[in-house]
């Protein structure tokens, strides 16, 4: 097939639908080539991504690659004091919250994270908590939620205390899960609630939350708020339990 420039290519669209025209005008059917051409758009051209298998896109913010806390900070002020080692970030309890130093609106989120195998006496809301809050607001649930009942809306997958996961995605303590977020955060006019936030999750390939409202803040006590506020950072909840990540990147949308 022979390929023509843009230039080239609208010079002759535009005789085409000149062509079309006239064709209409004297009755004529138009060619199913020249109807198509009608609903094409050439402009804008999406940017070119390279995304390798188990890689990071190229247009990614890495959050964490293994090394070291850079991106990261207490929420406390001062330095993120959780562990690093061998490639993997684990909560160091006592030590508080950690979150990025940059602030995020609309995001695609990647994040790996790992529960300890050892969970005697451990049941519930208690075995091996943890949380991603985007804008520091919004908790997706991370836990230990293989073969342990809990209230399903505080379960892996879930928005917590608001919407209950599909499924139930969850690989045994000690392996990787994965997930996958697609965030839009809420917009406000001033002290006004414009939009609703939303929230995709993808949990080990597993699709838990379909474009779920978000109600407002993930409360423990109490119904959902509405806290005007503009981009936040992402943050990662220390529970008492030694839940471990890795492999954390993200994208704005």
């Amino acid at each position: 097939m022979m390929h023509l420039n843009w230039s080239v290519k609208s010079t002759l669209a535009l005789c085409v639908l000149g062509t079309a025209g006239f064709a209409v005008a004297q009755g004529q059917a138009l060619e199913p080539w020249q109807q198509a051409q009608k609903t094409e758009v050439w402009e804008p051209v999406p940017e070119a991504v390279s995304s390798p298998a188990n890689g990071v896109p190229s247009d990614a913010i890495v959050l964490f690659d293994g090394s070291d806390l850079s991106e990261w900070e207490s929420v406390k002020g001062g330095a993120a004091e959780w562990t690093v080692k061998d490639g993997v970030l684990t909560v160091l309890p006592g030590k508080g919250d950690i979150k990025t130093k940059r602030d995020f609106c609309d995001v695609q989120l990647h994040v790996e994270w790992k529960t300890p195998t050892d969970v005697e006496g451990m049941e519930g809301q208690q075995r091996n908590n943890s949380g991603i809050f985007f804008q520091q607001k919004y908790e997706i649930q991370v836990l230990d939620s293989y073969n342990n009942p809990t209230y399903p809306n505080g379960q892996a997958g879930s928005v917590y205390k608001q919407t209950i996961p599909l499924v139930n995605a969850m690989r045994p303590p000690g392996q990787w899960q994965e997930y996958d977020i697609l965030f839009t955060a809420p917009r406000f006019d001033g002290e006004e609630l414009v939009s609703h936030g939303y929230v995709t999750v993808i949990h080990n390939g597993v699709v838990v939350q379909n474009h779920t409202k978000i109600l407002g803040t993930t409360e423990w006590i109490g119904a959902p708020k509405t806290i005007p506020h503009g981009c936040a950072p992402i943050q990662l909840q220390d529970h008492d339990n030694f839940v471990s990540f890795r492999n954390i990147w993200i994208r704005e949308l």
